[in-house]
């Protein structure tokens, strides 16, 4: 059995970076660029002005003020789309509205709110300087420049960018196929026939939407009984996957077959059980290449682990660099037992009051307790060093969903505070 550190070290040692896909921008949301963006033309690509307002010569204008004014000749207008086509001189000015291209010999543009209009003549009561509202001709982005770096993850602003500098296809890493198998005699599918002693098989579709949560594409290979030919026969049609998840089958049990399956079909294993809880009777292993993650059957184990081990992997394959969850400190608004020797996950609300972040366990534990899952907003990281965290400890959270203020993000290997018990003295 090994620390959750070093299984998840040894889980992304092994896990390959996939090729590429040119893909249209609208398709490229969420996912990681596979090449640089480089600007074909500058941005802006003319100088043009920040406000509405009259483009002029700064010097006709730089003394104005109300007791002061100081009048122009108004001849033409730039706008939006429509250029003005001939030269400011002096006393002279045209009117510009935001976004419009700043016109030969003009190089200040003095807004509409300190001006008065009169027909044909404009009169200016606030000086201005060289250069005021003008955006210049490139400020944002230089033709020829890297805008985008490879490994940008895309969102909305960068779409924006990409379509800005006139690409309508990028360079993206590719999503995964990832083949979830769950096994187990007393499960059914959800169109199947329900009677006692039978479960209705949750992690076929919450391993699903993990995997698509991630980015990646789930494929369902259903469910196995607990019967080696059934399981190695369906882990044969999952080989076209990138990642094979199976659930369930890999503890210690006269059933659990899953691990003895595994192998039968080529898998070499690289660790099998974790010391965390939930979760350890995890077993990882390659196929070739191709990673297989052996998940624990309950469903929290199975989603707990899959967040600690399979989305870290998944997202290393689609070219992302931020790999885990983000980590926020909290204090404990209850005692917690725990059990020496195991980190624990301990599912958890987060109540902020005062400034400061508390966090109270969403109930019972179980391995089976797919509600607290539901109740949490993070997993409490507790050290393996103590049988109880009495109320008022500082302890960290893997937060599980992104609407939370987020703090920072550590794979758990990189933070002593996993090896040595904490400083209680301090968390009052």
């Amino acid at each position: 059995m090994i620390d959750i550190g070093e299984a998840q070290r040894r889980v992304l040692e092994d896990i390959p970076v996939l090729g590429q896909e040119r893909i249209h921008i609208l398709d490229a949301l969420g996912r990681v660029l596979a090449r640089d963006v480089k600007a074909i033309r500058d941005v802006p690509s003319r100088d043009n002005s920040a406000m509405d307002g009259y483009a002029c010569r700064y010097e006709d204008v730089v003394g104005a003020e109300p007791s002061r004014p100081v009048d122009l000749r108004l001849i033409g207008e730039s706008r939006a789309g429509a250029l003005f086509g001939g030269v400011v001189g002096a006393g002279e000015a045209v009117s510009v509205m935001t976004g419009g291209v700043i016109p030969d010999g003009a190089d200040a543009v003095i807004k509409v709110e300190d001006t008065f209009r009169d027909g044909n003549r404009v009169r200016c009561i606030r000086g201005v300087q060289k250069g005021t509202y003008i955006r210049t001709q490139g400020e944002d982005v230089r033709a020829g420049g890297v805008v985008l770096k490879e490994g940008c993850a895309i969102g909305p602003p960068e779409i924006g960018m990409i379509a800005t500098l006139g690409h309508g296809y990028v360079h993206v890493y590719q999503r995964p196929v990832v083949g979830i198998l769950s096994t187990g005699d007393e499960l059914v599918d959800l169109d199947e026939p329900f009677s006692d002693g039978k479960v209705v098989c949750s992690n076929t579709y919450s391993l699903a939407a993990q995997v698509m949560e991630a980015g990646a594409i789930p494929l369902s290979l259903g469910i196995a009984s607990d019967s080696e030919e059934d399981q190695r026969d369906r882990l044969a049609d999952g080989l076209r996957a990138d990642v094979i998840v199976t659930s369930g089958g890999v503890s210690v049990g006269k059933y659990d077959l899953v691990k003895a399956t595994l192998a039968d079909v080529g898998m070499r294993v690289k660790f099998w059980k974790v010391a965390m809880k939930p979760g350890k009777p995890l077993v990882f292993g390659t196929i070739g290449t191709k990673p297989v993650f052996g998940l624990p059957g309950n469903p929290t184990s199975a989603m707990i682990s899959f967040e600690q081990f399979v989305r870290p992997a998944l997202l290393k394959m689609m070219g992302h660099r931020a790999l885990f969850r983000k980590v926020i400190e909290a204090r404990l608004a209850k005692d917690v037992p725990a059990e020496p020797g195991r980190l624990h996950l301990v599912r958890c609300k987060l109540i902020e009051e005062n400034g400061r972040v508390w966090a109270l366990s969403t109930g019972t534990q179980s391995s089976g307790a797919l509600r607290s899952m539901v109740l949490a907003d993070g997993l409490m990281i507790l050290p393996p060093v103590r049988d109880v965290f009495p109320k008022g400890s500082q302890v960290r959270v893997q937060l599980l969903h992104t609407s939370r203020p987020l703090v920072h993000e550590s794979p758990f290997w990189s933070d002593e505070l996993f090896r040595e018990e904490p400083d209680l003295a301090r968390m009052a």
